[in-house]
């Protein structure tokens, strides 16, 4: 139960953090301070194999990885932001597995309880996919409407 309420509160803060924006101008412009700035120092694992994050830090780690690429590939314009984010989240699968391998080990009980979300019985994991899906897509979403410029590509790891 405190790893789904970890995980509840993180998805809380983050989509408190991402909700802060100004609004657009009148003349269609994207709006000052609506792309999210790149942490500095990248842990990002991605295809390349970027050293993984510190031990604790696999959330951010997550986050991070669905910022990056997220903002690298909404360049690909002709494809919907749904197809977009299903590959940041493919990219991005690593990532998610060390952040649900480290949720198991410290797992003492049974996950399973109502999800705050939806109301439907689920668990930390379930909620994290459904949940990193919508995340992915927003990045990819925010990346277009602000014209936000990508991460340098060695900090993808993207040759």
């Amino acid at each position: 139960m405190r790893a789904k309420l970890a995980g509840v509160t993180l998805l809380a803060c983050i989509m408190g953090v991402s909700a802060c924006a100004d609004r657009d101008d009148d003349d269609g412009r994207a709006a000052a301070g609506i792309c999210t700035p790149f942490a500095t120092a990248a842990t990002t694992p991605g295809p390349a194999g970027v050293a993984p994050a510190a031990v604790g830090g696999e959330a951010a780690n997550f986050d991070d990885c669905l910022h990056r690429w997220g903002y690298r590939l909404a360049r690909a314009d002709e494809d919907s932001a749904d197809t977009v984010g299903a590959a940041v989240m493919a990219a991005c699968a690593p990532a998610l597995a060390a952040w649900n391998q480290s949720t198991l080990a410290a797992q003492t009980g049974p996950d399973e309880a109502v999800s705050l979300v939806t109301g439907e019985s689920s668990s930390t994991i379930t909620d994290r996919y459904a949940s990193a899906q919508s995340k992915a897509i927003f990045y990819v979403v925010q990346a277009r409407a602000g014209n936000c410029a990508p991460p340098p590509a060695e900090a993808t790891g993207a040759r």
